[in-house]
């Protein structure tokens, strides 16, 4: 991706976490990434266009801070969007110091571990990080424009369904006898949860400490769930 076509997107996302997709405007998007207007038309043709990559851009940048490694977080990745973003070292570190996928215990590799690489892909949503907070507001503020104007439905709906089976396949590895719609719904249940405890805590409303502890114990009553399941089944 070249320098300005970033620059562009993420501007883009600073525009939309602060003043909405309503509040969008080309010549502030200009502005912002310090572009002509007609540059962005060259590179995203329309407002809907620059929509639709800014959603894009957000879902590949929050991949890259939960550490996943894959375009399916939120949605697809840029075309030669590769390099890391420079706040990722900061991003992968916990709120208690704890060892996070990717990183050793004791010498041993957790890489591997589907329970650690579930709570990063869902705890590491929560950081007191200027770039995680901005990329929160912005996913939600295009989620909330769905309701009143379906041009980015479908591809949030696309991106949506790709993280629920993201997760999905996390509790499944955790849990591979439960039915396969056991495991997708609850990975819909802890989706939805994250959104709306993520949307508390940008709100104020919520610590980021708390929303952490809250989302953990939610991974565990729905792996506990699909283990009582396979109990009853077998």
């Amino acid at each position: 991706m070249s320098d300005r076509r970033r620059a562009i997107l993420e501007a883009a996302a600073r525009v939309i976490a602060r003043r909405g997709v309503r509040g969008l405007r080309v010549g502030e998007l200009a502005a912002e990434a310090g572009v002509s207007t007609a540059l962005i038309y060259y590179h995203f043709q329309d407002r809907t266009g620059i929509l639709r990559h800014a959603l894009a851009f957000i879902g590949d940048r929050a991949d890259r801070y939960t550490g996943t490694g894959s375009a399916a977080h939120r949605g697809a990745a840029e075309p030669g969007a590769t390099e890391p973003d420079p706040g990722e070292a900061a991003a992968r570190e916990s709120d208690a110091g704890e060892p996070v996928a990717g990183e050793s215990v004791a010498g041993e590799s957790v890489a591997e571990d589907p329970l650690r690489l579930l709570e990063r892909t869902l705890l590491l949503e929560f950081q007191d990080l200027p770039e995680v907070r901005e990329n929160s507001t912005a996913w939600g503020e295009l989620r909330a424009h769905t309701i009143f104007d379906p041009e980015l439905r479908e591809e949030l709906a696309a991106a949506g369904a790709a993280w629920v089976e993201e997760v999905a396949g996390l509790l499944g590895a955790l849990q591979p006898a439960a039915p396969a719609g056991a495991v997708t719904a609850a990975a819909e249940r802890l989706t939805a949860l994250l959104e709306g405890l993520s949307g508390r805590w940008l709100s104020g409303l919520l610590p980021v400490g708390h929303a952490r502890d809250l989302m953990r114990g939610a991974i565990g009553v729905e792996i506990g769930l699909l283990g009582s399941l396979i109990s009853r089944i077998d």
